[in-house]
């Protein structure tokens, strides 16, 4: 029976993120830049001939129905595939971080299964199915750094130069519901290019975000201040509660606030698993 090991799934990070309005159906419309970084999940797949779809967790216990699971079932759906897998996951990348970890676990499982069930579909086809279970899921699938629009779901590839980030989580997560349904969000920020950004790629803009989660969870403000400290200028990733800070030299981070996960991570040139689906038109 075929298997897939060691199978990658990195974090991103949002250099900026800006919400310019929202659409009659709730879905707020944002402008970001995703960018791919070497913090990274880890999956092992092994395919079964019963068809059934199971999940081992190798480091910290997952909800019973997360994004790996619902992303294998909708891809075995979708293709009618009589075969199913089991599927280990070592997990580093942290929970509620604003860093798309379920997300991109979600992608990596749709990339490796389309090739160990040989099932052979489009990147376009996968991005439909992402699409219908996260919107973050797209991006990952697309495998490169991407200025998004939309709600997340157009994605044009951008270069960016090669850089390292200090980024760090505090213990405390952020629900993304609780932020977007706060009445003070800002939600008029004037449309940015892509010009105004590339002159500034790793210094643009704000996150939109980010007041309300300092309002909601301020260990998000007491990790920047620590960055601060570290002569570090940082910002929130995503809807937190992670914060990153572009680093020019190496940087000590120990001292960290308590119960902080933080590392230096560095710019992925592309995912890992770039060029594992036909990218027909895309």
């Amino acid at each position: 029976m075929q298997s897939l090991y060691d199978i990658p799934a990195p974090a991103k990070l949002n250099l900026f993120l800006h919400i310019t309005g929202r659409r009659a159906d709730g879905y707020h419309l944002l402008q970001s830049v995703f960018m791919l970084i070497d913090w990274s999940d880890t999956l092992h797949i092994d395919v079964r001939a019963d068809g059934h779809i199971s999940r081992e967790d190798l480091s910290s216990p997952l909800p019973a129905d997360d994004l790996i699971i619902r992303a294998a079932k909708a891809l075995q759906q979708h293709s009618h595939c009589p075969l199913g897998a089991h599927i280990g996951i070592e997990k580093s990348i942290p929970a509620q971080a604003g860093m798309g970890g379920g997300s991109s676990d979600a992608a990596s499982t749709l990339l490796a299964l389309n090739k160990l069930w040989g099932l052979d579909l489009p990147l376009s086809t996968l991005h439909q199915i992402g699409l219908s279970l996260g919107a973050d899921i797209p991006f990952f699938l697309h495998g490169t750094h991407a200025w998004v629009e939309g709600i997340g779901e157009q994605l044009t590839s951008i270069d960016l130069p090669n850089g390292q980030f200090a980024v760090a989580k505090p213990e405390e997560g952020l629900e993304t519901q609780k932020i977007f349904s706060d009445c003070s969000l800002k939600r008029d920020t004037e449309p940015a290019i892509i010009s105004g950004f590339a002159a500034d790629a790793f210094g643009y803009g704000q996150n939109d975000l980010q007041a309300v989660a300092e309002k909601l969870c301020p260990s998000i403000t007491r990790t920047i201040s620590w960055l601060a400290s570290k002569g570090l200028n940082a910002k929130m990733t995503g809807s937190g509660s992670a914060v990153f800070a572009h680093s020019l030299s190496e940087v000590d981070l120990c001292g960290a606030p308590s119960g902080t996960q933080a590392r230096i991570c560095n710019v992925l040139e592309v995912h890992p698993l770039y060029g594992w689906a036909t990218r027909d038109g895309l």
